[in-house]
């Protein structure tokens, strides 16, 4: 397994085919056990949809391993606070796609802006990606004032068969006059 994408306060360790099919399963001990966290109930019930969905893509394009489903790790505690993932690699204009929940307990401290901009500085020093998209609901306050904050803009939108409507947005990464990102 890779290394995790660690920042101040968040591991964000990559879920393996075999962790992912487990999550699917409805069966997050096991998982709980070999990331040596705690995988909260309503964790793993929000995840197991989405590890199925993940699971099927890594099946058949296992080249996009390295993009999808991550657990929000506390560092202190060691307890998971939400997920996050892109929706694959980038696509054909270099851009990839991220997604993130974090738990309603959770929520307005700072865990998924940390965790975004972990995860987009991984992605530009290992991958070179410069271009960021998010597809987030009208009716999603605390996305849009996340998106808002990493420099988003919206490009767009579009109707998604699961979600119905989505405004889209993309940002240049890092952000103009922040330094460079590093890896770790």
């Amino acid at each position: 397994m890779p290394e995790p994408i660690v920042s101040d306060r968040l591991e964000l360790p990559l879920l393996s085919e075999h962790q992912l099919a487990r999550l699917a399963a409805g069966s997050a001990d096991e998982v709980a056990g070999e990331l040596n966290a705690m995988l909260p109930p309503e964790w793993a019930d929000e995840v197991r949809r989405i590890a199925g969905f993940r699971l099927r893509q890594l099946r058949e394009l296992p080249r996009d391993a390295p993009w999808l489903l991550r657990p929000m790790l506390l560092r202190e505690g060691r307890i998971a606070v939400g997920h996050i993932n892109f929706h694959g690699p980038p696509d054909a204009e270099g851009i990839p796609e991220i997604g993130y929940t974090v738990l309603p307990g959770y929520r307005r401290r700072g865990y998924a802006s940390e965790a975004v901009r972990a995860l987009f500085n991984w992605a530009a020093s290992e991958h070179g990606v410069r271009r960021f998209r998010a597809s987030v609901s009208p009716d999603n306050q605390a996305s849009l004032g996340l998106i808002a904050k990493l420099g988003f803009t919206q490009v767009g939108d579009q109707w998604d068969e699961e979600d119905g409507l989505e405004l889209v947005f993309e940002a240049a990464w890092p952000p103009q006059g922040s330094p460079s990102p590093r890896s770790g």
